[in-house]
């Protein structure tokens, strides 16, 4: 009888702590960006970002964008540059129509899934009422703007996605150049200086796809053959021998690469191995200064052509902004945190603007004067107004690999 009493409070001493283990668990994993049953955490900044600001009201900016899997360090390039900014907007808070406002961006992770960036821009505006919505890739936005004007609400889109200007939506700010602007220069610096046949290895996403679809075209009227064409799916593919083989035993001239920065530089350094010699067109998705270091230099870049480094900019806020960044974080900046950095600058400035900070089609209607009274020190890359209905219209920017330098390509 004694040892079956022992037994079972044994069994309740286990159970207990069995219980108590579940509960730590729990609160870890609660307290991460993402829980292990793959919900949601809203990540909010207001506790870092109002310190010193003695507003005595704010306002909600949302972020939907990939914070986890293989696009994270994409997202949080995009999204270094809106903290960035909103830190510097918070240091004395800005007026709009007698009061004092400062900034509390949230953001969400969407892992690059559109059906997530809908459910994530939902919650945002019904939990938050965020009057705009920051997205940096093409496929959240599209599931977007199926609503967005229903909920009122702006999209701050960060793609080059020219279609994205194209729906006639009229709370659509589109953020970087679009990409139709590459593919004519692109095309006529590799001809030039390699020759007409090209194989196509992109990243397999819809805007690989896209990019792909504006390309050929374009190569092909310059009397350019297409001799391979391929694409990389990067979330699942690490090992690109046998595509990069395939493509180059066509004996092409150039590769048209593109993705993400990190894998697209190892498939260009692939490509090199196996004793490619000749140019890299490279989409803008991939930053000649980001494939840099993991290439270990400039060399296996030699002849490829691709957006300048916002290093190389020469607008009148850009070599602060550069320095104030490498301080942050450690690492110097690409167009992802320059340019929504600047678009989060004018927004506030439409806010002033307009004189609302909740009304988005005020708001968006102030755009063109938020960018004219832009301060130079917030000028980060050459902005000059808007084009297609709601896009920023930005100083061409197109760099050149040459004798292991970047240079400035004029289109």
């Amino acid at each position: 009888m004694r040892s079956g009493k022992k037994l079972f409070v044994l069994l309740m001493v286990l159970v207990g702590i069995l219980v108590m283990a579940g509960c730590a668990a729990s609160s870890v994993s609660n307290s991460n960006s993402e829980s292990s049953s793959g919900s949601k955490e809203t990540k909010d900044t207001s506790t870092d970002t109002k310190a010193s600001s003695s507003a005595e009201h704010t306002v909600n900016i949302g972020f939907s964008g990939p914070l986890s899997g293989p696009a994270a360090y994409y997202g949080e390039n995009t999204l270094s540059g809106l903290e960035m900014a909103v830190e510097e907007i918070n240091q004395e808070g800005f007026e709009v129509d007698g009061k004092t406002y400062d900034i509390n961006l949230i953001t969400l992770d969407d892992q690059y899934l559109p059906n997530e960036t809908g459910t994530n821009a939902r919650r945002l505006v019904q939990e938050n009422n965020t009057p705009v919505i920051f997205v940096p890739h093409s496929g959240g936005v599209f599931a977007t703007q199926v609503f967005n004007e229903k909920e009122n609400f702006m999209i701050a889109a960060y793609t080059s996605e020219p279609k994205i200007m194209e729906q006639n939506n009229s709370l659509t700010l589109g953020i970087p150049p679009a990409y139709s602007a590459y593919p004519e220069p692109f095309t006529k610096y590799e001809m030039e200086r390699f020759g007409k046949k090209i194989a196509l290895l992109p990243t397999a996403s819809q805007y690989g796809k896209d990019w792909t679809e504006a390309l050929k075209p374009v190569w092909e009227e310059n009397g350019g053959e297409v001799v391979f064409e391929g694409s990389i799916d990067f979330s699942k593919d690490t090992d690109f021998f046998s595509i990069v083989t395939k493509a180059l035993s066509n004996d092409p001239d150039v590769l048209f690469v593109g993705g993400p920065s990190q894998p697209t530089a190892l498939v260009i350094k692939q490509a090199r191995e196996l004793g490619f010699e000749g140019g890299f067109m490279v989409m803008d998705q991939a930053k000649i200064e980001e494939m840099e270091p993991v290439l270990g230099g400039l060399e296996h870049l030699e002849g490829a052509i691709g957006t300048l480094p916002i290093i190389d900019s020469d607008a009148p806020g850009a070599e602060e902004f550069i320095e104030k960044y490498k301080e942050k974080f450690e690492r110097i900046p690409t167009a992802e945190g320059a340019f929504n950095y600047q678009a989060m600058h004018v927004l506030v400035n439409a806010m002033k603007e307009s004189g609302s900070v909740d009304d988005p089609t005020k708001i968006m209607a102030s755009v063109e004067d938020g960018i004219k009274t832009l301060p130079e020190e917030n000028m980060v890359w050459h902005l000059t107004g808007l084009v297609d209905g709601g896009a920023f219209d930005w100083k061409p920017a197109i760099g050149v690999v040459e004798d292991g330098k970047v240079l400035t390509q004029d289109k």
